[in-house]
């Protein structure tokens, strides 16, 4: 997807900016022209409903969930199964509730419109799915919320799209907006079975009026929407085949045998497909062992690049422990640890695709930066096609 991909006329990204920035004046633009289903399926519903999927995935794959001690990190199948069915619940969702939209125009003295009803909640949807990259970091994920801009992007185009009178717009809103949470405790419900069986907004603002620049959170962060295009492309790329996922191999290959005073015990690796790869190593020197993992992340480390150029970040310590996360040379980077128990980790991105990172006990957390250390990234970018 580059910038010359049209959702009637515009990008994307102008598009987005435009139906975020002045809402008032896009929707009888929108409304005026002749796209179809299929068009604002592709060039659009598609390519923005992949933000929160797959910004949760890696943010999951990353940092994991949860407090040092008590943390989560959902294996890489289970991860890949959870983000395809969020992805696919979230198109189907478009189509659903478009259609709750049609329905229930007429009744409040509207017009059925089916493609007018799907313009209405595709567009509507922006809001929403830019704030999924918040997911990208589970501390930052209840920063969601600032979705809920979308609310206002519907009410303010149901009069343009469905013919819904002014004084009659925000009943319609309402009714539909409880069809679609009833609908989302649904798609909830059937994520959460299908994984279970695979595992076993606020206010935006703009810096500029063309199409480059970022759309903003004010106090939170930026999406630079030039991210946004390099994200569709190389998402696009991997699904396309033109780019080619790390074979797991070679992945394995770059393991040492030991690290300083560890040696490896074990050594796994996993692959899938188009979707990326991981090779992972258990290191033991007496006492201590920590894991040392690499993954691939393929064309969705494209998310990773954009919680980089927004600057997310984080941090918290106590007595005993702290963890911090944020951007080092323009890639991301964790760290936690604690001296009570000696348990931590230390990972960081690399070329925007590649996760490298120690997590376990060791003498101290430069142990763990050393074995991130021993896999050169200049090796991990020599492996891409």
């Amino acid at each position: 997807m580059d910038s010359g991909t049209n959702t009637g006329g515009k990008s994307l990204v102008e598009r987005a900016k435009a139906i975020i920035l002045t809402p008032k004046s896009e929707w009888p633009v929108i409304a005026a022209e002749k796209e179809t289903t299929g068009s604002i399926l592709k060039g659009y519903v598609l390519p923005l409903a992949a933000i929160g999927p797959v910004a949760s995935f890696i943010g999951g794959q990353l940092f994991g969930y949860g407090a040092l001690f008590v943390r989560f990190r959902p294996g890489l199948m289970s991860g890949l199964t959870s983000a395809i069915i969020s992805y696919i619940m979230a198109i189907i969702s478009v189509f659903i509730i478009a259609w709750i939209a049609n329905m229930l125009a007429p009744k409040f003295s509207g017009v059925e419109d089916k493609t007018g009803s799907f313009k209405l909640v595709a567009y509507s949807m922006t809001a929403g799915w830019l704030a999924g990259i918040f997911s990208l970091l589970p501390a930052l994920s209840i920063l969601g919320i600032v979705g809920l801009y979308s609310l206002y992007l519907f009410y303010v185009g149901a009069p343009e799209l469905m013919k819904v009178p002014a004084d009659k717009v925000l009943g319609y809103t309402a009714v539909t907006v409880v069809c679609a949470i009833i609908l989302g405790f649904i798609a909830s419900a059937v994520t959460a079975s299908v994984v279970g069986i695979f595992a076993g907004p606020a206010l935006f603002s703009s810096d500029e009026s063309s199409s480059s620049g970022t759309i903003s959170v004010p106090g939170v962060g930026s999406i630079d929407t030039g991210e946004i295009e390099k994200m569709g492309k190389r998402m696009e790329d991997a699904a396309s085949g033109k780019t080619k996922a790390v074979p797991v191999g070679s992945l394995k290959e770059l393991m040492p045998e030991s690290i300083g005073p560890y040696t490896r015990t074990s050594i796994e690796t996993f692959g899938a497909g188009s979707m990326g790869a991981s090779a992972q190593a258990e290191y033991t020197a007496g006492a201590k062992s920590f894991t040392l993992r690499i993954a691939d992340f393929h064309g969705m480390g494209a998310i990773a690049a954009m919680g980089s150029a927004m600057g997310i970040e984080q941090s918290k310590e106590d007595e005993d422990s702290y963890e911090k996360t944020g951007t080092v040379n323009g890639q991301m980077q964790t760290e936690a640890w604690n001296t009570r128990t000696e348990r931590g980790k230390f990972g960081r991105m690399v070329d925007d695709r590649f996760l490298v990172e120690a997590d376990g006990s060791a003498n101290s957390i430069e142990e763990l930066k050393a074995a991130v250390g021993a896999i050169d990234p200049d090796d991990l970018e020599n492996l891409v096609d």
